[in-house]
């Protein structure tokens, strides 16, 4: 078990006498006062509903008739029992069965029979679970999801329905309300507030008679989308899967305020606004998101579908400092680059150790990335694609650039949260001779090495060539100047390699057959295995470049990354 610091410890226990003491105030609150607050108030109809952008397929609401249930990557035959009472062959396939975003398939298929199925599962759920606010699918985000999911397919489950479903189904959309309600008091943290605030905005404008809720919502709703939406765009977590999460559903929610005749909230329009470049910033030509901080495989329709509402069709911001990004592109060649400190910890969960790590990709191909985040379920893999090794950055003394919490280190409570890790990441863009430049320093090593990371990376104004520079040097009041070092290049999985026998250099084959030359100055260039987390068919091997040297030998290294028929001094 790694050892934790007085000052992380610290760090967290402050986190948690927070989170204590926001649950102890919201509990000592009378329960007459709990129910005059949050009042069971049952909506008297459905008026409107939002629009779900998500690619829907008609032919799996045949599948979902039949038992079949495709959820987190998982294809389960409930053999004519019910879906929520099998035991679920994992959290996520239980996750997306109790979200109910699947009904977006049933309604494509628009016929009398999915209609039917979908009232059906929907009315066994609530005759099941509506009333417990406890068990399967009571958590916040669940209880989030499904309420917009019900919400946004409520033509579908309602076409036909009788007197007394539509009652059970508005009866238990109360239930929903209050449940969330309470827990934007006592238990909602981090993302989790902004999903809630936009279900309850949802209901809100959907339903008659909620309008004491509406005022509240649309309050919690312009707090959390300040706190959380960065000044450039990005999100305070700095995922860039949670943008495409996030749009998904505030774009629906900005229609729905149109559809009721009220005036959009400026600070959703801003938001909205940002966002769009900010998502362009992650995007490789070929349409993927550059993998940082919990990204993992990109879905391609959604982030194309979301993109199709930028009215402004927005060019990618390029300098993304409080969202600690920057992003070059020249002749096609695309350079992307992670320059920020942890996020805080309620929203650090899911974000990596992975300071000055860069993802490039050429043509519309990637060639040097990320490992990536996997599919939810594989703790023992989510933690190995967080750890700074994961990325392609130096790695100092096999130590990462930012300390995760796992195990017993601490309490449960504190799991994967990041308690330590560069405090100040200093980024200069500039253009040279040699092409467009990024320098960035970190100090992530600072506290147990006494030493400070930098990077300067440059690309060729015509893209054929990326120049990098890699050094190690002592902070005031250093601890040791002594150390040795690993610099990673990870390899996607379409990109073929080759190491020269003098191990002075790889020779790089790119999937559109373009063949790139890697060396590096004064250290051997050799290849590992490695693992690439974010290909759409699941885990994929792969390779990286690695250059290992030491503190004392060689504190800079300079390696370059170029077209075959180009040339560039190193």
């Amino acid at each position: 078990m790694a050892w934790v610091s007085l000052a992380e410890r610290m760090r967290a226990t402050r986190f948690v006498t927070g989170q204590a003491s926001r649950r102890l105030t919201a509990g000592v609150q009378s329960p007459l006062s709990l129910v005059s607050r949050w009042g069971f108030a049952i909506p008297d109809r459905l008026l409107i509903a939002p629009q779900d952008i998500r690619t829907s397929d008609p032919t799996i609401a045949d599948d979902i008739y039949a038992g079949h249930f495709s959820l987190g990557a998982r294809v389960i035959n409930t053999h004519g029992q019910s879906p929520f009472l099998i035991p679920p062959p994992s959290q996520e396939w239980s996750d997306g069965l109790h979200g109910f975003g699947w009904l977006r398939h049933l309604r494509a298929a628009d016929t009398p029979l999915s209609r039917a199925n979908g009232r059906a599962l929907v009315e066994e759920w609530i005759d099941l679970f509506g009333t417990l606010e406890a068990g399967p699918g009571w958590t916040i985000p669940l209880a989030s999801r499904r309420l917009m999911a019900w919400l946004s397919q409520s033509p579908l489950i309602l076409e036909n329905a009788d007197r007394d479903f539509y009652r059970k189904l508005m009866k238990c959309l109360g239930w929903h309300a209050r449940y969330l309600q309470k827990a934007m008091t006592s238990a909602a943290l981090g993302t989790d507030r902004l999903l809630v605030a936009m279900a309850l905005c949802d209901l809100s404008l959907c339903a008659q008679g909620l309008d004491r809720m509406q005022k509240r919502s649309l309050k919690w709703l312009t707090e959390e989308l300040r706190r959380q939406i960065l000044p450039d765009g990005g999100h305070i977590s700095r995922n860039p899967q949670i943008l495409v999460d996030l749009l998904v559903d505030l774009l629906p929610l900005r229609q729905a305020f149109v559809a009721r005749g009220i005036a959009v909230p400026p600070q959703l329009i801003q938001s909205i606004d940002r966002m769009m470049p900010m998502l362009r910033l992650f995007r490789h030509a070929d349409g993927t998101l550059a993998l940082f901080n919990g990204m993992g495989t990109t879905p391609p329709d959604l982030v194309a579908t979301v993109l199709a509402y930028d009215d402004a069709r927005t060019q990618p911001i390029v300098n993304a400092p409080h969202s600690g990004y920057q992003r070059v592109e020249a002749n096609g060649s695309i350079l992307i680059m992670e320059t920020g400190s942890p996020p805080p910890l309620a929203f650090s969960h899911q974000a990596h150790a992975g300071c000055l790590s860069f993802e490039f990709s050429a043509d519309q191909t990637r060639l040097l990335v990320n490992c990536g985040a996997p599919r939810p379920g594989r703790p023992a893999f989510t933690m190995a694609a967080r750890s700074t090794p994961a990325h392609s950055t130096l790695i100092l003394s096999e130590s990462d650039s930012a300390r995760i919490l796992s195990g017993s280190q601490m309490s449960r409570s504190l799991e994967g949260l990041i308690v330590s890790g560069p405090s100040s990441v200093q980024v200069i863009r500039q253009t040279t001779e040699e092409g467009y430049s990024l320098e960035a320093a970190h100090d992530g090593y600072v506290a147990k090495y006494g030493l400070l990371h930098r990077r300067v990376l440059t690309l060729a104004p015509d893209g054929s060539y990326l120049l990098g520079q890699d050094s190690l040097s002592s902070a005031a009041r250093s601890k040791t100047a002594s150390g040795d070092y690993v610099l990673r290049f990870h390899l996607h999985p379409s990109v073929r390699v080759q190491a020269y026998e003098d191990q002075r250099a790889a020779q790089l084959v790119a999937a559109n057959g373009e063949a790139w030359l890697f060396h590096a100055h004064g250290l051997p260039v050799t290849l590992e295995q490695s693992i690439f987390f974010a290909a759409p068919d699941g885990t994929r091997p792969t390779l990286q470049l690695v250059l290992t040297g030491s503190l004392k030998d060689q504190p800079e290294i300079k390696w370059a990354l170029l077209r075959q028929s180009q040339f560039a001094p190193v």
